[in-house]
């Protein structure tokens, strides 16, 4: 005779901020008020880290998903809009390139576009890859469009993000979840109780107030005051392929009109990131402590930011790495209580979501039945694993020899995934792309060119092409794309038009003399 369902009667959420409104609002939003309680439990007395402001193109999938209407998010975020990021003196000072969203080309033939292009490369074609990819033509020009409503163009292939203003994301969200339900809790964790089976049972709050559940997600930051504290699941640090633990932030007023793109400046121990909102510019410096102090990454952060700040520089340290089971027993870890990686390709919130996604796909009653646990570690582990194997990918590749930070990147010994991928792309331009990974081909030619990877040459498939004809072909396709994109509207003028955010009166209170 079948066992009688056990479902879980109620929820907690450890933990506001990004994680825990995006946790509780997924969950409303899925659970339509009949599956279970909801209960967020967060203090206005504990900051968020709230640096997390630039996304990936997933996000939007997240919005939809909550059916939330894109033009209004951004509006009330003071959003702008992402085509992909920029780097400058990455794989040698004064050199940059760029990683698009989207496509690059269109398959030509069998043979994926960057083969195609490739053949020509190595036969002293000289158009750059990049030529070729409409998110970053339009970026360069500062243009924009929904790619979507420029279908059968050559600019349909490309795809957008968002930039965003993370603790205005946070109150959007709460807003919502609490409109379908979520009940929130003010208080401060000071106490965790478990049962014998090693289960949370309930938390103490410092009021006295005692908050019990069935399973919990901890979004409690470093703290990790469930997965990590209570439960006491290690953490793998991979701090020796990414070396930088600390960034220093701050916000600045806006000198100029919005790029479509995120801007990361290699420096000598680290990297400077610029986010531009519409209301404000979003900067930071993320470096090694090994190699500079608070007070010099903060000198060199304000020596080369634009506009007032208007907040005081932040110091927020950070390990990179994993826990070893980001979902133990009944607590399910989010974004930082789960692990955390450096902040190069804005990836922090997608995996926030993709771990809901997951957690709704194995989704337990109340016995948490241990293999729906060990295939979600398996799974968020692998996504884990490869986005650092793409983040570090940006630095084991540099030919940076000029202070001992640089160094020690390009001599590092990168993951052994990692020096498959590189092997493999060396060879003939091949990639093992993986199961519902969030980088896609375009993304790894784009970085492993820019970085310097040349193939040693193209896939045969490629020479059922008759090559004669292939270099007029491809600068009729850059032209096109050239074209299209000259024909778009600027960043500015895109937003004035469709999603102007109100304008935001800062006090003077808070602008900072640094």
């Amino acid at each position: 005779m079948d066992q009688p369902r056990r479902p879980l009667k109620k929820i907690c959420v450890v933990g506001g901020g990004t994680a825990g409104w995006i946790a509780a609002a997924l969950m409303a939003e899925h659970f339509k008020g009949r599956l279970c309680e909801i209960e967020l439990v967060e203090s206005d007395d504990i900051g968020t880290i709230g640096v997390g402001e630039s996304t990936v193109p997933p996000f939007l999938q997240l919005l939809a998903r909550l059916g939330v209407d894109e033009p209004e998010f951004i509006r009330e975020t003071q959003a702008s809009f992402k085509l992909g990021i920029e780097f400058s003196d990455w794989k040698q000072k004064g050199e940059r390139y760029f990683h698009p969203f989207g496509a690059i080309g269109a398959q030509v033939d069998v043979s994926d576009f960057y083969q195609v292009w490739l053949k020509a490369h190595l036969n002293g074609y000289p158009r750059p890859l990049q030529d070729f990819a409409p998110a970053n033509v339009m970026a360069q020009a500062d243009r924009f469009m929904l790619p979507f409503k420029a279908p059968r163009t050559p600019l349909a292939g490309a795809s957008y993000a968002l930039h965003v203003d993370a603790k205005r994301v946070a109150r959007f969200l709460r807003t919502y979840a609490e409109a379908r339900g979520v009940k929130r809790t003010e208080g401060i964790v000071e106490d965790v109780a478990t049962r014998p089976d090693g289960f949370v049972q309930s938390l103490r709050l410092k009021s006295g107030q005692v908050v019990e559940a069935d399973f919990f997600i901890d979004c409690s930051g470093f703290r990790a005051l469930l997965i990590g504290k209570a439960l006491q699941v290690a953490y793998t640090d991979w701090s020796h392929w990414l070396l930088c633990d600390r960034a220093i932030a701050v916000q600045t007023e806006n000198v100029s009109p919005p790029h479509p793109y995120t801007q990361a400046h290699a420096e000598d121990f680290g990297w400077r990131w610029q986010i531009p909102l519409q209301h404000r510019t979003g900067n930071g410096y993320v470096f090694s402590s090994a190699h500079l102090s608070d007070d010099e990454a903060t000198a060199v952060l304000m020596s080369k930011v634009e506009g007032r700040p208007v907040v005081k520089p932040m110091a927020v340290p950070f390990k990179t790495g994993v826990r070893d089971r980001i979902w133990s027993k009944n607590v399910l870890s989010l974004g930082l209580a789960s692990g955390f990686i450096e902040p190069l390709e804005s990836t922090a919130i997608h995996l926030i979501y993709r771990g809901m996604d997951f957690f709704f796909r194995y989704l337990p009653d109340l016995d948490c039945a241990p293999a729906l646990a060990d295939e979600y570690n398996r799974r968020m582990t692998a996504d884990y694993e490869e986005i650092r194997d793409f983040v570090v990918l940006h630095y084991c590749l540099t030919q940076r020899d000029d202070t001992a930070f640089w160094r020690a990147c390009r001599d590092m010994v990168p993951p052994e995934s990692l020096q498959a991928k590189i092997d493999l792309f060396r060879a003939n331009g091949s990639l093992a792309e993986g199961l519902d990974a969030l980088f896609r081909n375009a993304s790894w030619q784009s970085v492993m060119d820019g970085m310097g990877v040349v193939p040693r040459t193209w896939h045969p498939l490629v020479e059922r092409i008759p090559f004669e004809g292939v270099p007029a072909e491809l600068d009729k396709a850059a032209d096109l794309v050239r074209r299209a994109a000259e024909d778009q509207p600027m960043l500015q003028a895109f937003l004035d038009a469709h999603c102007a955010a109100p304008p935001v009166e800062l006090p003077i209170a808070e602008l900072a003399a640094v």
